[in-house]
This record gives C-alpha cells, structure tokens and sequence, in this order.
C-alpha cells in the first residue's frame, strides 16, 4: 500500500538546513484532524491554504482507502520543528490502530491555514 505525499510549497531539503526551534509542538490536534478527514475522503478547506487543498482534491481518491485501512488514528506524538523562511514546520508519529506508525509534517501556517501536510520519508 502506498500513500500519496501531499506535500505542497516545500523542499525536503530545505527543511533540514534549519534547525530545531521549539520543544513542543503546536500543531498535533490540526494533523489528526486533516489526517482522520483525508481517511474519510474529505480534504480540509477550513485547515488548507488553497495550494494544498488543490494537491489534496487531486490526490484524495487514490489516497482516502489507504489511510482507511490503517485505522482509526491512536496517537499523535511530537517529534520536532524546524523553522524555515516559510514559517515553522513540524514533525509528528501517527500511530494508527492497524498498528503503523508513520512520520507526518505540518507547517507553513498562514492566515489560520497550511500549505504543508504530508508524509515525512
């Protein structure tokens, strides 16, 4: 199973030439939800800037069944943030209840909206 990266407005590379800023993360609650809402095959508009939501819309089919399957989410847990020139992004470890843990990012927020959410690696 595979799931689709929707990764908009940012470089994997350009995320590890900053370093970590904080100890806590600020964004877990806003993952889970974008992340629970993705697996019911909803893309968020309230939580997505309009690039994101676009890369969302076109990759929500094929990538909907595949969060499905792992279940529902059990936990969210910080791992890091970076700040970068876009604004701050986080790293979090979804564990879901089909027993996976995948490394999730969120970041760049602007006007109460993000324009990175997506797998890390």
């Amino acid at each position: 199973m595979r799931i689709r990266v929707i990764l908009a407005g940012v470089a994997a590379a350009g995320l590890m030439a900053f370093p970590a800023m904080a100890q806590d993360g600020q964004y877990g609650e806003q993952l889970n939800r974008i992340v629970t809402e993705a697996a019911a095959g909803t893309c968020l508009e309230a939580l997505m800037a309009a690039s994101l939501l676009d890369a969302c819309n076109g990759q929500i089919e094929g990538m909907a069944p595949g969060l499905s399957a792992m279940g529902a989410i059990e936990s969210v847990t910080f791992v890091s943030a970076q700040d970068t020139p876009d604004g701050r992004v986080e790293t979090w470890a979804v564990k879901f209840s089909g027993g996976r843990t995948m490394n999730w990012v969120i970041g760049h927020l602007q006007d109460g909206k993000f324009s990175t959410v997506g797998t890390a690696g």
